[in-house]
């Protein structure tokens, strides 16, 4: 039988033998990319030099990203805090339409979705992809426990009632990835353990102080102890966990380092002749701030920023282990945040540093800083030259755009707040992807922005910026707009000024929420 692809681009090449682009064409085609997402854990967009030459942390292999391929100044999380943030970006979809996704979750806490929801692993899958998970979940396990109940901490003894001996019955593997070597939840939240295609390594479990003294002898408070009790471990700001079990070979400060080997271990696995995606989603620079000696002191913002310089060799890492392997040329990297840098007022003038570069609020707020992050995209075989990209990106764009790069169809009723923006890979920055966007804070306020505006459904930051709330005056307003295009700090309240744009862009809001 014959070819005809192969016949037409033999017969194209013999009438325009000075053509190679049906050629280029046939061999994108048979050749996708590979992916991998870097998905760092509250990291700012002004902690990367090359977006901020203020900052005072060394990003090397970041800026590399950045001078290589496409930089987003406008790319926002789906939602400024963990678990709807992941949702958003794996699902293509606001987490919010699930409330099971919509807040921070546990450890012990059961999936925030069914098996049957497409995710991008699925997708990737089914279009032919070896897939893959190494890193942090918060998305929720099935624990088998002991006593046959729901999984539950108990917080006075510190154990739960979990089995871990037994494999988790719903778990990573049933979303799409073939493979998952995971932390449960955050570096402070317990379990501290390590799951492998769901069974957990080294099952026979200890508490945390057991190993760890909850403190030691010059250990002073900071902002940061409000979120824990005193049974947690607390050695200085930033460097605290919960009290929990833990596997007896867990170790606080080893856990990125192992999920970097991990992850570099799963792409030595790979071949040029199956494409792959790696989601690596990391568990700093999020609490504890544990950086390694080799970066310890060497920034210029405290723990947290040599943390950050532990994220970027990160990315240096696995960008040696793709060239060594020969697959860096064909791979899309992704590199992004799951919200905002953790990064109060105090911060920013104890160091000189803004790591959320600046823009209003932290992690956890409605403000910008609570869910503008930073996007990189570096595919050398597809993105040959820098480029800045000011539109309106969401994470949740990234299944749409990857669905539209490999030309397939997402699945009926998957990904609807997907919005593909493959015309920005492919190089034109003048592109729209979407005309507004709606934003989700940590204690569930709401907002929408547009290209010129942004409405808040109330007062206050919605999150972990004093007030998170506030009650409005009698006669005063009672939510925030701010003309955003110019007023990118978000002081100026418009609110009482423009009543029929609040009007409008309320309606819009409830509109989108209630799709």
């Amino acid at each position: 039988m014959i070819n005809w692809l192969n016949f037409s681009m033999f017969l194209y090449l013999i009438l325009f033998p000075g053509k190679d682009l049906l050629a280029q064409a046939v061999e994108e085609k048979a050749s996708p990319p590979n992916i991998v997402i870097i998905f760092a854990d509250d990291m700012g967009y002004g902690d990367i030099k090359a977006l901020n030459p203020l900052s005072k942390i060394e990003t090397p292999a970041l800026d590399a990203l950045v001078e290589g391929g496409i930089s987003f100044s406008n790319a926002h999380a789906s939602a400024s805090v963990c678990t709807p943030s992941r949702f958003g970006l794996l699902t293509g979809e606001y987490a919010f339409r699930t409330p099971a996704a919509a807040r921070g979750i546990g450890g012990f806490t059961p999936p925030v979705m069914d098996t049957n929801r497409v995710t991008m692993a699925t997708f990737l899958q089914k279009a032919g992809y070896r897939t893959g998970i190494v890193g942090k979940w918060h998305l929720g396990l099935e624990w088998v426990t002991k006593d046959g109940n729901a999984a539950v901490l108990d917080a006075a003894s510190g154990y739960s009632n979990v089995d871990y001996s037994r494999p988790v019955q719903t778990g990573p593997n049933d979303f799409g990835f073939d493979y998952s070597f995971i932390h449960p939840a955050s570096l402070d939240i317990p379990p501290y353990v390590f799951l492998e295609n769901h069974r957990t390594l080294d099952p026979e479990v200890i508490l945390t102080t057991d190993v760890y003294p909850r403190r030691k002898e010059n250990t002073e408070f900071s902002w940061d102890k409000k979120h824990s009790n005193d049974q947690a471990v607390y050695w200085e700001k930033g460097v605290w966990w919960r009290q929990g079990e833990m596997a007896p070979s867990f170790r606080v400060a080893d856990c990125l380092d192992e999920i970097t080997a991990q992850g570099l271990a799963f792409i030595e696995r790979q071949s040029a002749d199956t494409p792959f995606f790696l989601y690596l989603p990391l568990t700093g620079p999020h609490t504890p701030w544990l950086p390694s000696e080799a970066h310890k002191g060497k920034s210029g913002a405290g723990l947290y920023g040599d943390f950050v310089m532990d994220i970027d060799q990160v990315v240096a890492r696995i960008q040696e282990q793709l060239r060594h392997q020969g697959l860096l040329e064909n791979t899309l990297l992704i590199f992004s945040s799951d919200n905002g840098a953790y990064w109060p007022e105090e911060e920013i003038l104890l160091y000189g540093h803004d790591s959320n570069r600046g823009l209003r609020g932290q992690k956890g707020d409605v403000w910008d800083g609570g869910h503008r992050v930073p996007l990189l995209l570096s595919w050398p075989k597809g993105i040959r030259e820098k480029a800045s990209y000011p539109g309106l990106v969401s994470l949740t764009d990234l299944f749409a755009t990857v669905a539209g790069l490999l030309d397939q169809k997402i699945p009926d009723g998957a990904a609807m707040d997907s919005y593909s923006f493959l015309p920005v890979v492919q190089g034109d920055m003048e592109y729209q992807a979407r005309t507004e966007m709606v934003h989700h804070s940590s204690s569930g306020m709401f907002a929408i922005r547009t290209s010129e505006w942004k409405f808040i459904d109330g007062l206050g930051s919605g999150g972990f910026t004093y007030p998170g709330r506030l009650e409005p005056e009698k006669g005063g307003p009672r939510g925030q707009l701010y003309r955003i295009a110019e007023d990118t700090y978000e002081r100026d309240n418009l609110f009482a000024a423009y009543p029929r744009m609040v009007e409008q862009l309320k309606s819009q809001l409830e509109e989108i929420k209630n799709q």
